[in-house]
């Protein structure tokens, strides 16, 4: 199986989660991507939802395909928001920001009721860390938050906008710090680290927000979840991850 086709194959699954009159956050991303095609499709034939988008790319491509967006002034609760990850760890804590969105994709889960993860197999692993941990700075502060992540040992790069000229912008103006940091031992404890820098305005580390994961590999998807938790649509292939 392809990765391409793993992510078409997750996102027809969590279509299975989405119903009438839901109001829905939708993913960055190029597995969330083929999600938002999918809900394209079913407000083609008869679904009735409202969305709101974590990226500017995202808005513009629910735009094309029809799906009505709405706003946090009219929506301040979604229902479920379908997104992808760098990387998922036990407790389904994540790394997320490959796509520069994980401000918005953060605020987007906050306000949800329920927030999918969709994923291929090769982006769960035992320890956060291998996948660089973006941190999005203000311009201003760049070169002192620069030097303080480097004080933590998180080896910061900036990144580089896609075509080389100049970094990356994200939708909010700001920059990002790629934090090569190899295995994360305790993401909490870098979380609160990273946050009580002053000029950083949101890092890609996910915990506690994550509900259910659908992870898609050669044996289909499969589910997994933290604790006891009911199975939802889908039939078999409920895992518990600790």
């Amino acid at each position: 199986m392809t990765q391409d086709e793993a992510k078409l194959l997750v996102a027809k699954r969590a279509m299975e989660f989405i119903s009438d009159g839901m109001r829905v956050g939708l993913g960055t991303g190029t597995t969330a991507t083929p999600f938002i095609y999918e809900l394209g499709e079913a407000v083609k034939a008869g679904l009735r939802i409202e969305a709101i988008a974590t990226s500017e790319g995202s808005a513009k491509l629910a735009k094309e395909l029809g799906i009505p967006l709405t706003t946090f002034d009219d929506t301040p609760v979604l229902d479920v928001v379908v997104d992808g990850a760098d990387e998922i760890a036990p407790g389904l804590a994540l790394i997320k920001g490959g796509h520069g969105a994980h401000l918005r994709e953060k605020i987007v889960a906050s306000a949800s009721k329920q927030f999918i993860v969709v994923a291929d197999e090769s982006k769960v692993v035992h320890k956060l860390g291998k996948f660089p941990l973006p941190v999005e700075v203000i311009q201003f502060a760049l070169p002192l938050v620069t030097l303080r992540l480097d004080d933590l040992g998180l080896n910061p790069v900036l990144r580089p906008s896609p075509g080389g000229a100049g970094p990356w912008i994200t939708d909010e103006g700001n920059v990002i710090l790629d934090c090569h940091c190899g295995e994360i031992q305790d993401p909490e404890k870098t979380a609160k680290e990273i946050r009580n820098i002053v000029g950083v305005v949101e890092h890609g580390l996910f915990l506690g927000m994550a509900n259910l994961a659908l992870i898609a590999g050669e044996s289909g998807v499969r589910e997994l979840r933290v604790g006891n938790v009911l199975q939802g649509p889908g039939g078999t292939g409920t895992s518990e991850l600790r």
